[in-house]
């Protein structure tokens, strides 16, 4: 007589759901990060410094700063930038629970943004992720536990969404990117490194740093006005 296979862990979050099993091969304090979720009730800051931010060549400039204007990607090259990344669980306009990624870095002449906002792909084995103020741009992303129980991030196709428009954007202008998060336990620091490439001209945009987080009763404190977009896309 064979047992019945041991019941389903209830994801703890949506990166949970998405990864199955695999989140319980990452690093314990990576687990605990990527748990914020309505569920646990948590919001997670993050407050540290990025070694370096880089761009492409010359060419990427004009795209860069075009998507600053939507808090997309960051426009200004820099070295020891302080930042801060919040991730704050909610529910968006369309009821999906929805866990906010906001980067501001703190460059010479102004503060910069870079939000995006992830929800669970109706698939469920992997995350949506919706870029900038008014969520024009939106891209599938995989998620896998590393050998050393990293997080790699990596996306898939991009699509461009305003009105009734909704296209694919072409392999030439579009671009993966690669995430990879870990915890050093000898520093006591998460590190991030991101990498994002174009296939036809390569390396565009880039950034790689170390922080420390701390944790919030998001029932009790809510999320902060300006936060959340502007505008919430409802296609998945």
């Amino acid at each position: 007589m064979t047992s019945a296979p041991p019941p389903a862990t209830t994801p703890v979050s949506l990166f949970h759901a998405a990864m199955g099993a695999d989140f319980d091969r990452l690093h314990p304090r990576i687990r605990r990060r990527f748990s914020v979720g309505l569920r646990g009730g948590e919001a997670c800051t993050g407050r540290g410094v990025m070694d370096r931010i880089w761009h492409g060549g010359a060419f990427v400039k004009p795209f860069l700063a075009v998507g600053a204007t939507r808090n997309i990607l960051v426009p200004r090259e820099g070295r020891d930038v302080p930042f801060v990344i919040e991730n704050v669980p909610y529910a968006d306009t369309f009821g999906r629970e929805t866990v906010s990624f906001v980067r501001t870095f703190d460059l010479p002449g102004g503060p910069r943004r870079f939000d995006a906002q992830m929800v669970l792909d109706p698939r469920g084995d992997r995350v949506l992720d919706y870029l900038g103020t008014h969520q024009h741009l939106a891209t599938e992303l995989r998620l896998r536990a590393e050998p050393d129980g990293s997080l790699l991030i990596r996306s898939g196709e991009h699509r461009f969404r305003e009105g009734p428009v909704d296209v694919r954007v072409p392999a030439l202008i579009g671009a993966t990117a690669e995430v990879r998060e870990s915890y050093d336990d000898r520093s006591g620091r998460f590190r991030i490194r991101v990498r994002v490439v174009n296939d036809w001209f390569g390396p565009l945009f880039g950034y790689e740093g170390s922080f420390t987080v701390s944790y919030t009763d998001v029932r009790r404190h809510g999320v902060r006005p300006g936060l959340r977009p502007v505008r919430e896309e409802a296609r998945a």
